[in-house]
């Protein structure tokens, strides 16, 4: 039956659907389309206490399908609603579930006053009365708009104009509008509310301006949401003219203290003196070291921080069209600069003075050093060149690398001479040292590369010797084996542990089970000590060998042949295969123009017939396509 109160529960409930969509909506939630069907499981509601109190329920099935899952779910987002100080009366987990529509928007309705219209408060008083008093006096200037309530006084949609008026007079022009239009004034202040404030329209021209008694609580609903607009407004303003405050005086204040320490700093350096002794001097050298280590690179942080601070303020003034911020007089970027470069100058002259007291005294162990280190690194240069330059036959390779190899250990020897050197040059503060660019770290480190140079040299001649020897392979399988190895080899050392032979075993194609696997890997470790390179080309070739392809045995048979089309009894006796296969063959192959099925074997007997059959022409070709799968 429609009645005013069917009526009213039909306005509120797309009301408020709408309401919840715009919040389901900004968070990347799809819509909903009935309050009933839609928060049947809890799921929906679920998200919607979550954006609404901006915190996390934790976890909830995302799928209900019994009825007990679904009234986890909306008990879950229940007593979310009760823990936020929200009073919720005479409904329940199954009121939800099985669609209670008056109770449904009873909740509903609740938390519309709890997380919308109780944020608008006037001279606190309740929600509702608070809102009341906002809309008067934001249309009280408006002497066609009396309201009295949330029902009839806005069914005329001139409260919605004068609002929107109110706030905005260059949205629409108030003075022309057809004062008796309800219909065109209310869709008029819907559609400029919409599109230019990003209210969304929650109810519809008839629910205002046909319905005898609007209902109170949706109006209530989007006149809440407008109120909220302009309260966000202010706040966003005043949020960001106090951050833009605070930015100004943190960068202000640190300007004042960099300008100070590095007034500082300089005047501190202009009084010290030297007494001409090493220890003073290398106590002054130490301090200014540890100056440039620790306050000086804090300071280039600062600087490089206020540099962006004040960008930052500009861009969040350019950005709402504010006027720029201009730093009182001395605590510009610019004064910041030009007292950098002052402490820059200071900076050089500080350290020419002290390196001039201590330069006559490291001069020696500087000299000394860089002697010893460039003669080092010559020596490592030496035999990186010497090492890349190795060539001729394979064995003279080995024999070559294996020679450098036995140097290597002077060279260790050596790098002690430079540790001490160095140790020297430390015990004297000496930090610099324009002869030579090496550190005994840096040499070190370089040592490294060349013996991990030589070692992996070493395994590859002795690679290439082994894949050299495997001539029953062809040069692209060496490649791809090789290749395999060394991948899998991941602490090149030139051997392969048992997972690392399984899976390049694997990646070749190569599978059998995991106890066959450990007894291949203890027959290989048996018998080379290791899986070495070359013991996995061998298990390689063993595996190929027994597992021999059409093309393979086609390759056979025409080498057998010299490249002939056909082979005859005397080309396979000089391969010197056995008398029984070479019986065998004659049998089952098929000659040279013999048909289908026939292995054109003649039907005499004795000395002749057998004279006769070496002067066959056998069709190897036919009859490996006729034995093989294809």
């Amino acid at each position: 039956m429609d009645t005013p109160e069917t009526r009213s529960r039909d306005t509120q409930e797309r009301t408020f659907c709408k309401w919840l969509n715009t919040k389901l909506e900004a968070n990347g939630y799809p819509p909903m389309s009935s309050l009933v069907k839609d928060l049947s499981d809890g799921v929906r509601l679920i998200q919607l206490m979550e954006i609404m109190g901006d915190t996390s329920l934790g976890r909830y099935n995302k799928n209900p399908r019994m009825r007990v899952q679904k009234a986890e779910n909306v008990n879950k987002a229940l007593e979310f609603i009760t823990s936020r100080g929200v009073k919720l009366t005479n409904i329940g987990p199954e009121d939800i579930i099985d669609g209670n529509i008056k109770l449904i928007l009873g909740m509903i309705w609740t938390l519309i006053l709890r997380f919308t219209i109780a944020d608008i408060s006037e001279e606190g008083l309740s929600a509702k009365e608070g809102l009341l008093l906002w809309c008067q006096r934001k249309t009280e200037p408006y002497k066609e708009v009396n309201v009295q309530d949330f029902s009839y006084s806005w069914a005329d949609g001139l409260a919605l104009c004068a609002l929107i008026h109110c706030h905005r007079p260059d949205l629409l022009d108030y003075e022309k509008l057809d004062k008796g239009d309800r219909h065109g004034n209310t869709r008029l202040a819907f559609q400029v509310a919409a599109e230019h404030l990003h209210i969304p329209q929650l109810l519809e021209v008839e629910d205002l301006c046909d319905s005898a008694h609007p209902d109170e609580r949706s109006v209530m609903t989007y006149i809440a949401n407008q109120a909220q607009t302009e309260s966000r407004r202010v706040e966003k303003f005043a949020e960001l003219m106090q951050s833009v405050w605070l930015i100004r005086n943190d960068y202000e204040r640190r300007v004042r203290l960099l300008l100070a320490a590095l007034s500082s700093i300089q005047a501190q350096w202009s009084s010290q003196v030297f007494d001409g002794t090493y220890v003073d001097a290398k106590s002054q050298s130490a301090e200014f070291t540890s100056y440039k280590q620790t306050t000086k690179r804090t300071w280039v942080t600062e600087r490089q921080d206020l540099a962006t601070l004040f960008g930052h303020v500009q861009t969040k003034l350019k950005t709402y069209g504010l006027r720029d911020y201009v730093p009182p007089k001395g605590l510009s970027l610019g004064d910041l600069e030009k007292k950098w470069l002052e402490l820059l100058e200071a900076e050089k002259e500080r350290s020419r003075g002290i390196n001039a007291q201590i330069r006559l005294i490291k001069e020696d162990l500087r000299k000394k050093f860089a002697k010893i280190a460039n003669d080092f690194e010559q020596k490592l240069n030496s035999i990186s060149n010497e090492l890349a330059s190795i060539s001729g036959p394979l064995e003279d390779q080995q024999q070559h690398i294996q020679l450098i190899q036995t140097r290597l250990p002077a060279l260790s020897d050596a790098l002690s001479t430079v540790k001490d050197a160095e140790a020297e040059c430390a015990a004297a503060n000496v930090e610099e040292n324009d002869y030579t660019v090496f550190t005994c770290q840096d040499l070190e480190f370089e040592l490294e590369l060349v013996v991990h140079a030589v070692g992996k040299k070493i395994v590859f001649i002795d690679n290439q010797i082994v894949s050299r020897n495997m001539t029953n392979l062809t040069p692209a399988q060496l490649e791809e084996f090789e290749s395999t190895f060394r991948y899998f080899d991941k602490d090149e050392t030139n051997t392969l542990h048992l997972t690392e032979m399984i899976a390049a075993l694997a990646s070749l194609g190569i599978v059998y089970s995991e106890e066959d696997m450990d007894l291949i890997y203890d027959q290989l470790v048996e018998e080379y000590g290791a899986v070495t390179f070359e013991a996995f080309i061998n298990l390689l070739v063993e595996i190929m060998e027994d597992q021999t392809s059409p093309d393979q045995l086609r390759e056979a048979f025409r080498g057998i042949a010299k490249n002939k089309p056909f082979l005859t009894e005397l080309d396979l006796r000089i391969a010197h295969l056995p008398a029984a296969s070479i019986d065998y063959l004659r049998e089952a192959m098929p000659t040279m123009n013999a048909g289908p099925g026939s292995n054109g074997t003649s039907s005499g007997n004795g000395k002749e017939s057998a004279e006769k059959d070496k002067e066959k022409e056998f069709d190897y070709e036919r009859f490996i396509d006729e034995v093989f799968f294809t």
